[in-house]
């Protein structure tokens, strides 16, 4: 049986060879589209009845859109210009109307007189163009437009039934062009290859891969539109599962040294000294670590948890029980703030148990170092030595510890803190620090909803935790909207005031830093008219921080913190605000992973509808960590009716991270979850939407994995290989790597 299917060629022409150079060259440029094949996958957004019109009500501002409407009036006017000082400029203006509402189309000069021939009242017709506003009223200047005339032998109802494609476009390239491109190339769908096994797509009644290209593309029904997207679906989710099930396989092959902790050693002497029992979730996810650990190939877990849930609890664990097993742990961490900051929080949780080697410490005890790229030399070469020795059991530390001067006595298990800023390339370089690939634990804040876990993390087991230990106090947030209601700020600025006379302290959270040269090409082009409030720039800690000063937090003790800053002076910051010396803390996102100061009791956040769903609820989560009931300010200058309005509503709402990624996950598209090679024209997920799409996600990742296990290789599935090639060209196999 031939490996490579010769009947693949067709859909591999490049485009410049089928629809001539200039066409070729638009869809290369702007849709990322090479080959017949990319083409065929470039799905229509959706279809338009020619009897029913779009929703001229609903149009989206400076957006290019498709709109299949009824030219009601036309009028010429003649008027005097620079340009034609006697009065004889021309204008048309045209009214299309689709029963919802009514747009304006302008055409100026030359221009008129062929839509002046064509779109007279009664005519029907596509048009595209870029939604303007004009004297309030939303309009389309020059735009494109195809005639919609039925053949002559259609009768009126098939005309009126049909259903018109309409493509994702660009202002270069019309959906109908594209339209018409497909066309050309459509016969070429009967070549295609099917990468679904037979057996697969029988048992789930699914069409062939060449009948759902041509249902997705020329419709009869909408029953045509639904077999065909169900059986694209599949295949993407299917592809898709089938290169993380193989990557998971290839995983499971590597051999690893297994880790049980001794049974009267460093974990058990930590778990005494603890002066709380840890909550049923932490016990159940600590069991499923210690499992792996035991196994002789190398753990690769998630572990998911809400901001405060005691993820580092539970790593610290897993970490002690690797020391235990006569191995040496590291844990990365994404910023220098934050390693500085876990390895304070791990030698307070240890105590004497951190003091390995040193008087007073305790006789299981080991040594845990901190390793950081702004060290000093001395300190640097200390704690270098203590790796390769094994005298430090753990170490905690940024990127820094993936360089090559540093070695491991016997790395057993590698913690990464919040994987989105992580690649895998890092993870592999850490591995490659070990005689044997270590174990691997990646813990992230940011909770993902459990199909997108499957799809991004698809290499990875989950694990969740989703209860808060004791202790920890309710949060409740507020959105307080300036520009409505401006006595709401006020009100703000003494509520800070209050939590610092109870002894408290609060962070007031911006968008920027406030020391950048303004950009006058960024600043020249804004948004919609409706977004005044994105007019201005965002709100800078320099700024606030200053007014604050002089303002309305008058006589606080006021500090700011952001990225630029020395990490000497930013530490020192940290170090005062932590020993609660400081009152309010003017601060970037940089407090937003894994700060934990628990006298910090309120959180304004200026701009917040500059900020995402997934972010103002970490942020959020640096507040209400003690036994004081937290508080956030959600400052924004949006009009109530905006959706950044309704999606900060959302965050204060709900304390429930999983609900608000859901939020988040439907308010931006996937494109933004799956990461940066995902979003591009080329993603691969075009037709799977992650969220509703969960039953097929899920059994997809079902069959993949028997598929695999049967069939590694896949020497049986030739044209699966060749699919999972497709999808897994260079860029997108770098995607997975990164995870």
């Amino acid at each position: 049986m031939d490996l490579v299917p010769a009947q693949e060629e067709p859909l591999r022409q490049p485009l410049k060879s089928v629809l001539g150079p200039a066409t070729a060259k638009v869809m290369a440029e702007h849709l990322g589209l090479l080959t017949v094949g990319d083409l065929l996958h470039h799905y229509p957004r959706r279809y338009e009845e020619r009897g029913q019109l779009t929703h001229l009500a609903d149009l989206p501002m400076d957006e290019h859109v498709t709109v299949v409407a009824q030219v009601a009036d036309a009028r010429l006017h003649t008027f005097a210009s620079a340009k034609a000082p006697r009065g004889k400029g021309q204008r048309l203006e045209v009214t299309i109307t689709d029963g919802s509402g009514r747009l304006q189309l302008v055409f100026f000069g030359a221009g008129v007189h062929k839509p002046h021939k064509e779109l007279l009242p009664g005519t029907r017709a596509m048009f595209a163009g870029k939604v303007s506003v004009f004297n309030r009223r939303l309009q389309l200047a020059h735009p494109a437009y195809e005639l919609l005339r039925g053949d002559p032998e259609e009768s009126v109802e098939t005309w009126a039934g049909a259903l018109i494609p309409i493509y994702p476009a660009t202002a270069k390239l019309e959906s109908w062009k594209i339209g018409k491109a497909i066309q050309t190339v459509l016969p070429t769908a009967q070549e295609a290859v099917d990468p679904l096994p037979d057996s697969l797509r029988q048992g789930r009644g699914l069409v062939p891969l060449p009948e759902a290209l041509l249902k997705i593309h020329r419709p009869h029904t909408k029953a045509d539109i639904e077999d065909a997207r169900s059986r694209l679906k599949w295949d993407e989710a299917f592809v898709l599962q089938v290169a993380l099930a193989r990557r998971r396989h290839a995983d499971a092959q590597l051999p690893a040294v297994p880790r049980k902790p001794a049974p009267d050693g460093l974990l058990t002497a930590f778990d005494a000294r603890l002066p709380f029992t840890l909550t049923d979730g932490q016990q159940r996810v600590s069991r499923e670590i210690f499992d792996d650990l035991a196994t002789s190939h190398p753990m690769h877990r998630l572990l998911q948890g809400e901001v405060g849930s005691g993820k580092t609890m539970v790593a610290l664990r897993a970490m002690l029980a690797v020391v235990d097993a006569g191995g040496q742990a590291a844990m990365l961490a994404p910023t220098e703030v934050l390693a500085q900051q876990h390895h304070r929080s791990v030698v307070e949780m240890m105590g004497e148990l951190a003091e390995g080697g040193m008087l007073g410490g305790a006789e299981q005890a080991t040594k845990v170092v901190l390793l950081t790229g702004s060290m000093g030399a001395a300190a640097r070469r200390h704690a270098l030595l203590d790796l390769t020795t094994g005298e430090a059991g753990i170490v905690i530390g940024t990127h820094a510890l993936i360089e090559d001067k540093v070695q491991f006595h016997d790395l057993g298990l590698v913690v990464v803190d919040e994987q989105h800023r992580f690649g895998v390339e890092q993870r592999d370089a850490l591995r490659g620090k070990g005689k044997q690939p270590p174990h691997l634990l990646v813990m992230t804040a940011t909770p993902i909803p459990r199909t997108v876990a499957m799809t991004v993390f698809g290499d990875l087991e989950t694990s969740v935790l989703d209860q808060l230990p004791a202790g920890r106090s309710p949060i409740a947030s507020h959105v307080v909207p300036a520009a409505d209601k401006p006595h709401f700020l006020s009100r703000a600025w003494e509520r800070v005031r209050e939590e610092v006379e109870n002894g408290h302290q609060a962070y007031v959270v911006c968008p920027r830093i406030g020391d950048e040269e303004d950009d006058p090409k960024k600043s020249g082009k804004k948004k919609s008219p409706e977004d005044e409030a994105e007019k201005r720039p965002p709100l800078a800690v320099l700024d606030v921080a200053d007014q604050l000063t002089k303002g309305p937090l008058q006589g606080l003790k006021v500090e700011v913190l952001h990225g630029r800053m020395h990490p000497d002076d930013k530490d020192a910051v940290m170090r005062r605000f932590a020993a609660g010396e400081t009152h309010v803390l003017v601060a970037t996102t940089v407090i937003e992973v894994g700060v934990n100061v628990p006298n910090a009791t309120a959180m304004v956040i200026m701009d917040a509808d500059r900020f995402g769903v997934s972010q103002l609820h970490q942020l959020r989560g640096r507040v209400g960590r003690g036994s004081a009931p937290g508080l956030c300010l959600l400052v924004t200058e949006m009009p109530e009716a905006s959706p950044a309005r309704q999606r900060l509503g959302a965050v204060a709402s709900t304390l429930d991270g999983f609900e608000l990624s859901r939020i988040d996950l439907e308010q931006r598209r996937e494109g933004d979850v799956l990461g940066q090679a995902q979003s591009g024209a080329r993603t691969s997920l075009r037709m799977l939407a992650v969220i509703e799409d969960e039953e097929i996600i899920a059994e997809a990742r079902e069959e993949a994995t028997a598929v695999v296990a049967n069939d590694p290789e896949l020497t049986h599935l030739p044209a699966l290989r060749t699919a999972l090639d497709a999808l897994l060209d260079e860029e997108r196999e770098q995607y997975l790597e990164k995870g």
